[in-house]
């Protein structure tokens, strides 16, 4: 069909161009969402794969006695991928849709790769440029029928799933005051569109937002720092405003209880020099709810039904953003699991947060003694005062970071990456800020450095997800920094940071096979069916903050690695002859 070029489309104030080659059909019903896993086997329908957040797809097809044979069945390089392509992949009735830096969105042919349509929103430029964390972004979500997408400039975007034609495109933060936007996916809630604003060192109140799925309206606006009376109380004087928070990676939905999972972000600054005296002095004194939380919210009404506050007083970065909470019965218990940016991984009780333990991924902890399995009481806190402090484990990057690990329901193991390296860091004053403006509000100056004794790195191990036992571990020279999968083919896909793209036996953590993508990945892999067959995508294209401490600590191949490129290769069997 002849490609038809719609330029200048004026929306609510925004201009975009829009591309269209052909149609696909379909819709994505709430109650799709919430069915079970099997019934959408070849789809691939949240940034989590299924409210569930297993990463994990029962296709079988590829498997762990042919995967050998995997070659690629195709390519696409959306253009402009600056910091690379950090997104993960959706899949719905054999369409791809995916978003690449500055919130470009394609909707591609499963099967060939075809280009459906493509929208890129017109961005502020200068807004976009004065961005520390932009202009990546990190995935999009499908409800009805549409396609959501959020902009580091503040504003969400609805689409229509078939026309690639912009439906709504709501603005919800000042971002040229605020210098925050949405780099993260959002989460669809029945009718509802919910979405986490940056936060963390920006001086801002890092909310969440619920916006009607149909018109683009926002229904609700919930502050992650002091929200409530009971946790502006925790801010000692006036800190709650020099803010914080914030939840930019999507959580999940527990249809049963009708309760959205929500990860938040660390308090501003990020670092404290009032030491162990954090309670009565220091820039914010108290607990600074709700920041480094897990927080359970009513879809509908955006209002507080529970917290666990993971990290009082987060002095280290070690936010509890991660947006990956993992439902898992067993027992009769149904627990949600979720990995701390410390390398601890805490297991919920999923009726109101209670901690049912907490265990080790990563040996490298020096912050904290330990945490309490029973509590989730800190054990021996590191609190530090102004001034040089060496050897802090694990690094700011943390133990683990934002990319998603992969639960197998086969195997009942949870494959995930870890993250060994410290760091040396000076503790400084800063004055605490106000008024948001352009400006980071860390407090401190570090550099990455190996573990005492060893050496930095990185593993993907497969463990128990809620005792933490290990079965077996893979060890790599960096840490990976993509997102995993797991697949009914007895698989484990392991896109590192050299750009190499291993499969691993589930059961038994032996290298399988590998590929060679030319760059580092740093993004979202997922597994889909389209037309009998079997696919497997994964985003390549290297650069973030984490990614940009590597030339320092590990040389090549990371000193002259592009950060300007990125392209999503897609996988399958060669057909039978």
């Amino acid at each position: 069909m002849t490609a038809r070029r719609h330029m200048l489309s004026l929306l609510g104030g925004t201009v975009a161009l829009v591309t269209l080659i052909g149609s696909q059909a379909g819709a994505i019903a709430p109650s799709r969402l919430t069915e079970p896993d099997e019934q959408n086997a070849n789809d691939w329908l949240t940034y989590h794969g299924t409210y569930r957040s297993y990463h994990f797809s029962p296709l079988d097809q590829i498997n762990a006695d042919n995967v050998r044979q995997l070659k690629v069945a195709w390519m696409h390089q959306p253009g402009r991928s600056t910091r690379g392509l950090q997104s993960m992949p959706l899949v719905a009735d054999g369409t791809l849709y995916y978003s690449g830096s500055y919130s470009r969105v394609f909707a591609l042919d499963g099967a060939t790769g075809e280009v459906k349509w493509s929208y890129f929103p017109q961005l502020d430029e200068e807004l976009v440029a004065a961005q520390t964390h932009s202009p990546y972004n990190r995935g999009i979500a499908l409800g009805n029928d549409k396609v959501f997408v959020g902009t580091v400039d503040g504003r969400l975007i609805a689409i229509d799933m078939k026309t690639g034609k912009p439906a709504w495109d709501t603005k919800l933060i000042d971002s040229k005051r605020l210098t925050v936007g949405f780099t993260g996916a959002p989460l669809v809630a029945k009718d509802t569109v919910i979405i986490g604003a940056q936060g963390g060192e920006w001086p801002y109140r890092g909310p969440i937002f619920g916006v009607d799925a149909a018109t683009g309206a926002k229904k609700w606006e919930f502050l992650v720092v002091a929200g409530t009376d009971e946790a502006k109380a925790t801010w000692g004087g006036e800190s709650w405003r020099t803010g914080g928070g914030g939840g930019w990676m999507p959580g999940t939905y527990d249809a049963k209880t009708n309760t959205v999972w929500w990860g938040t972000g660390n308090p501003s600054p990020l670092y404290d020099w009032a030491g162990p005296k954090w309670k009565t002095e220091g820039p914010r004194p108290g607990d600074n709810l709700y920041t480094s939380s897990v927080i359970g919210l009513d879809p509908d009404t955006g209002k507080l039904k529970f917290y666990h506050q993971e990290l009082p007083h987060d002095a280290w970065d070690f936010d509890s953003a991660v947006g990956e909470f993992v439902m898992i019965d067993r027992d009769g218990r149904e627990l949600m699991v979720h990995p701390n940016k410390s390398g601890f991984v805490f297991v919920y009780d999923r009726n109101g947060a209670k901690v049912a333990n907490v265990w080790r991924l990563v040996e490298n902890i020096n912050f904290v003694e330990n945490i309490d399995p029973k509590t989730g009481e800190l054990i021996g806190r590191r609190d530090m005062v102004e001034g040089s402090h060496q050897n802090l484990c694990p690094a700011i990057p943390g133990g683990v970071s934002w990319n998603s690990g992969t639960y197998n329901p086969q195997t009942s193991l949870y494959y995930k990456v870890g993250q060994e390296w410290c760091m040396d860091l000076d503790v400084v004053r800063t004055t605490p800020i106000t008024e948001p403006m352009a400006q980071l509000n860390i407090g401190a100056n570090f550099k990455l450095r190996n573990p005492e004794g060893g050496k930095a790195h990185g593993h993907v191990s497969a463990r128990d997800p809620i005792t933490g036992e290990k079965k077996w571990q893979v060890d790599f020279p960096e840490p990976p920094l993509a997102s995993l999968l797991s697949t009914g083919g007895n698989l484990v896909f392991v896109p590192d940071t050299r750009g190499i793209l291993h499969a691993y036996d589930a059961r038994t953590g032996k290298e399988l096979w590998s590929h060679n993508n030319g760059i580092g990945h740093n993004g979202g892999i997922i597994s889909y069916g389209a037309n009998g067959k079997q696919y497997i995508a994964v985003m390549t294209g290297w650069g973030s903050l984490v990614g940009d401490e590597y030339p320092a600590l590990f040389g090549e191949p990371y000193t002259n690695m592009p950060k300007d490129s990125g392209a999503l290769v897609v996988f399958t069997l060669p057909d039978a002859r």
